[in-house]
């Protein structure tokens, strides 16, 4: 029995799709890296906040209902983006004022409109209602982080070196060595190797990173482990959500990426929890610096 090949076409077209992803994912790290270390919150905010108005977008065009999915009359979806857009944009601005309860009541009031507004066109309104909180709250945590810690730079590069490098090295690993998958329902491309790759690459990442910050190595390490672990399961709960759906990619904004909802969705889950620890637990995780 002869084996096929793929079509040089394939070939041709998966090259050039790595080639984007590459070329984008740098360019958005660049972006990121900049922004991150501006003295001034507002512009980070600025396109934390943009970026999370893209991914609401695409969140509240997926978790339609299928009937209203097939409707000419798409001005809804618009409505259900502008006042989570709204919402944000709102609570960033109260929070770059230290307005931190009133940042939370904007969003929350955000989330009960959009309930409202799906309700009354009977379209699934607690997922358009929870996708209000699932990118609101990262970007209040995002926000908060960089305008109101003492280092907030150097915590959010952390937090970005540890999403990242879990991305990339779950991608490596789970090229180069395959073999069983994680979770085939939701995700058919994870692989174990893949997602012990990218959580050891993480915790080795973020390990040299505190180093060269001259601080405490290996609870950085185990630290990073544990928040690489975070980053999957908020990756494998957008595919959840996606499959649920009937969705393969949330869109195709990113060339490479996917959408931006695909791009963020392990930062969603791994801003959210640094956030808790830093300003719930007053957890130090520069282990050693000043946070």
């Amino acid at each position: 029995m002869s084996v096929s090949q793929p079509h040089s076409g394939q070939v041709s077209r998966s090259g050039s799709e790595t080639f984007l992803r590459i070329l984008f994912g740098v360019f958005m790290a660049l972006l990121a890296i900049a922004l991150t270390f501006l003295p001034d919150p507002i512009w980070f905010a600025a396109v934390t906040c943009l970026m999370m108005m893209l991914a609401a977008r695409e969140w509240h065009r997926m978790v339609r209902d299928p009937a209203q999915r097939e409707a000419a009359d798409r001005r809804p979806i618009h409505v259900q983006t502008a006042i989570t857009g709204l919402a944000i944009l709102l609570s960033a601005a109260a929070l770059l004022y230290h307005q931190v309860i009133a940042a939370v009541v904007v969003l929350l009031l955000g989330a009960v409109a959009a309930f409202v507004l799906a309700q009354k066109r009977d379209d699934n309104p607690l997922w358009h209602a929870g996708g209000v909180l699932y990118v609101g709250l990262p970007a209040l945590a995002l926000v908060a982080m960089k305008a109101l810690l003492p280092q907030g730079q150097l915590v959010l590069m952390g937090l970005f070196l540890i999403v990242w490098s879990t991305d990339t090295g779950a991608l490596l690993f789970g090229r180069l060595i395959g073999g069983a998958k994680l979770a085939p329902t939701l995700s058919p491309g994870k692989t174990w190797a893949g997602t012990i790759g990218g959580s050891v690459t993480a915790a080795l990442v973020f390990g040299l990173y505190i180093a060269i910050l001259d601080f405490s190595v290996v609870p950085a390490m185990v630290f990073a482990l544990g928040l690489s672990v975070i980053a999957h399961l908020g990756d494998l709960f957008e595919s959840l959500v996606k499959r649920r759906f009937g969705y393969k990619d949330s869109g195709g904004l990113i060339p490479g990426h996917g959408g931006a909802l695909d791009r963020v969705d392990s930062l969603l889950a791994c801003s959210m929890v640094m956030a808790l620890l830093v300003f719930g637990l007053h957890f130090n995780p520069l282990f050693g610096g000043r946070a």
